[in-house]
C-alpha cells in the first residue's frame, strides 16, 4: 500500500505502536510473500515500457503500481487516469529524471528494511540497496546521475521519540553509495557545528549532479541546506524549511513550512526565490505534507490525504501567488514524478 505523505512529526505515534506488530506478524508475510526459492518476488518493469517511449506523470497508485498518465503542460494540464499504463513496479515511491528513476520498497522481514532499487531509462534495476527503515522520500537529478532516498528509522539513542531519519545518496555514475549522509561537515549559520541529534531528508539536486539541498534538524529547529558533493560539506540557508524540491531552472525552492505547532494542520506550502530569500506562500491553504514536485517551472504537485483512509490524491496548484488555486490532478495517487519524451 501507498505510504500516506507524512512527514517524521505526525508518523511518531504510528511508527512506535507499528514497531510492535511488525515483530510479530513478519515471519508470515515474508513466507506469505515470498517465491518458490524462499525470495520475495521482484517487482519487474511492463516488456517494452520505457521512460523515453511511456512520458507523462508517474506516479504510485493505491496499492503501489507506479503507472504513466499523459499529462500536459498546455490547456487544462489534466492527467488522464483512465489511459495510464502499469509500468510493473511496486513501491511505496519512486521518481524519475533524465536517465535513471528510484524505487524504494519495504522490504518483507522482523526488522525494518527498505529496497532501494535505481533503473535506467528502460526501467530495468541497476543496482539494488537494502538499508533498515521505513520509505519516505526519494529524488533523482536532472541527469539522472545522482540518486537520493530518505527513511523513517528508531532506535537512535539521541531521539526521545525513538525516531529519526536517514537519509542516502549513489553516484550512478561512479558507483559511490553514502548510506547516511550524517558525515556531511555541516556549517550552521556560518559556523562549524556537531551534535548527535542532526538528521537530514529531502534531498533534491541541481543540474550540475554537485550541488543539493535538504532539510537539517538539530535542537528541535529545522533548516535548509546547501550541500556540496565533491567537498562533503553543507551549510544553513534558511530556517523552518522542510522538504525542500529545487525548481526546474534552479532559481527557486518549494518547500513545506511550520505555521503552527501541534499536529493540527501545521504545514503550509511556500516558494522560495534563491537569489533575494524571499519566500512566498502558494494558494493551497491547506496543511500540505509532501516533498512538492515541478511539473514544470511554474506548477508543483503533490500528495493530500483522500477521503478513504490510508488513501491519497495528487494535486496542483501554481508556484507563485497567483489567485488560481489548487486543482486535483489524479485520485488515488502519490509520488507525483513529471517525465518528458527523451529525458
Amino acid at each position: 500500500m501507498t505510504l500516506p505523505p507524512l512527514s517524521p512529526r505526525a508518523r511518531i505515534v504510528a511508527l512506535t505502536a507499528a514497531t510492535a506488530v511488525l515483530a510479530t506478524v513478519a515471519v508470515g508475510y515474508t513466507v506469505a510473500a515470498a517465491d518458490g526459492d524462499g525470495r520475495p518476488p521482484e517487482s519487474v518493469a511492463a516488456p517494452g515500457l520505457t521512460l523515453d517511449n511511456t512520458p507523462g506523470l508517474y506516479h504510485a497508485a493505491r496499492n503501489g503500481n507506479v503507472r504513466s498518465a499523459p499529462y500536459s503542460s498546455s490547456g487544462t494540464g489534466a492527467a488522464d487516469g483512465a489511459r495510464s499504463r502499469n509500468t510493473g513496479l511496486s513501491c511505496d515511491r519512486f521518481y524519475a529524471s533524465g536517465r535513471s528513476a528510484v524505487c524504494i520498497a519495504s522490504h518483507p522481514g522482523i526488522s525494518q528494511k527498505t529496497k532501494v532499487n535505481v533503473l535506467d531509462r528502460e526501467l530495468n534495476t541497476r543496482r539494488t540497496v537494502v538499508v533498515g527503515g521505513i520509505p519516505d522520500r526519494a529524488r533523482v537529478s536532472p541527469s539522472g546521475r545522482m540518486v537520493a532516498w530518505t527513511l523513517f528509522v528508531s532506535g537512535d539513542s539521541y531521539a526521545s521519540s525513538s525516531f529519526s531519519t536517514r537519509s542516502g545518496i549513489l553516484d550512478t555514475r561512479t558507483g559511490y553509495l553514502v548510506k547516511n549522509v550524517e558525515t556531511l561537515q555541516l556549517y550552521l549559520e556560518g559556523r562549524r557545528y556537531h551534535a548527535p541529534d542532526v538528521n537530514y531528508w529531502g534531498i533534491t539536486f541541481a543540474d550540475d549532479d554537485n550541488r543539493f539541498y535538504a532539510t537539517v534538524a538539530t535542537k528541535g529547529k529545522t533548516y535548509l541546506v546547501e550541500g556540496d558533493i565533491k567537498s562533503w560539506k553543507a551549510r544553513t540557508l534558511r530556517r523552518n524549511v522542510e522538504c525542500p524540491s529545487l525548481s526546474p531552472d534552479g532559481t527557486r525552492i518549494a518547500f513545506k513550512k511550520r505555521v503552527r505547532e501541534g499536529a493540527q494542520d501545521p504545514w503550509r506550502l511556500h516558494v522560495l526565490d534563491l537569489r533575494t530569500m524571499r519566500e512566498t506562500p502558494v494558494a493551497e491553504t491547506r496543511s500540505v505534507d509532501d516533498q512538492a514536485a515541478w511539473l514544470d517551472d511554474s506548477t508543483l504537485a503533490y500528495a493530500l490525504p483522500g477521503r478513504a483512509k490510508g488513501t491519497s490524491d495528487i494535486w496542483t496548484v501554481p508556484a507563485d501567488a497567483s489567485a488560481a488555486g489548487p486543482s486535483l490532478l489524479l485520485g488515488g495517487a502519490s509520488s507525483p514524478s513529471m517525465v518528458a519524451a527523451g529525458g
